[in-house]
């Protein structure tokens, strides 16, 4: 038998690469992510990060010690372009700078975003200073947030919330459920309604719940997938997913 050896010819540029990483127990984010990027020259890779239930904010930062190693395993030794943490209240507990720094020890000069920084940018972007927020989270959680958002000088109107500790719970809530209980929320003296964590389903109900309480509505996904594309320079209209990607 004759052997024929071929030379490959490689491909000399490729697509944005996103790296996203998403809690072990997250239902959500993947799913919203490829709703919006899907048939558009980007590409995702993912990676799943140890999480732990209940949700504390010691589990949360303890969480984040993993990051290099996850990073590391997504394409190794290859760029990626940004990575993004997809965890609201992980973020908080962690802190941004260490989230980046941990990021760039596996993946030197690589732009990181996470779903609480990049609603402080789209909130700063929409010029939003009233902010009404709604969480998932137990009262421990939400102190957090709250104390977050009021050192960015956000005012903060009012806080709702169902009081889950596990992050599998939050991925079970029903979503028309969901857009039924943010209807009935008063706005009134704010301009937006930010609903926080990647694992509630809100993405495919913001566009419908912009025209039924005629405010902005913004979510972690929304924002945190904003903001990645934002960091990647893609700069094709996205529509149906809210006014934020209108900006």
């Amino acid at each position: 038998m004759k052997l024929n050896k071929i030379e490959p010819k490689f491909i000399e540029k490729h697509n944005p690469r996103i790296g996203l990483i998403t809690l072990a127990s997250d239902l959500r984010i993947e799913k919203d992510f490829n709703n919006i990027i899907f048939d558009k020259d980007i590409d995702l890779y993912c990676n799943r990060i140890k999480s732990y239930n209940p949700l504390t904010n010691e589990t949360l930062k303890k969480m984040a010690d993993d990051i290099p190693k996850v990073t590391e395993d997504i394409l190794p030794d290859q760029k990626l372009d940004c990575v993004a943490y997809a965890c609201t209240s992980g973020t908080i507990a962690a802190g941004y700078s260490s989230i980046y720094q941990k990021v760039n020890l596996a993946k030197p000069n690589t732009k990181v975003t996470t779903p609480i920084t990049a609603a402080i940018n789209a909130l700063k972007s929409l010029k939003i200073k009233k902010l009404t927020i709604f969480t998932p989270y137990t009262d421990e959680i939400n102190q957090s947030v709250i104390n977050y958002f009021e050192k960015e000088d956000i005012e903060l109107s009012e806080l709702s919330y169902f009081d889950l500790a596990s992050d599998l719970d939050i991925g079970r809530v029903d979503p028309d459920y969901l857009f039924d209980v943010l209807t009935k929320i008063d706005l009134s003296n704010s301009d937006a309604l930010f609903v926080s964590c990647t694992s509630l389903p809100v993405l495919s109900i913001i566009k419908e719940l912009e025209k039924k309480i005629n405010k902005v509505v913004l979510s972690s996904n929304q924002t945190l997938i904003w903001d990645t594309l934002k960091q990647i320079q893609f700069k094709k209209e996205i529509n149906g997913y809210g006014e934020l990607f209108s900006n």
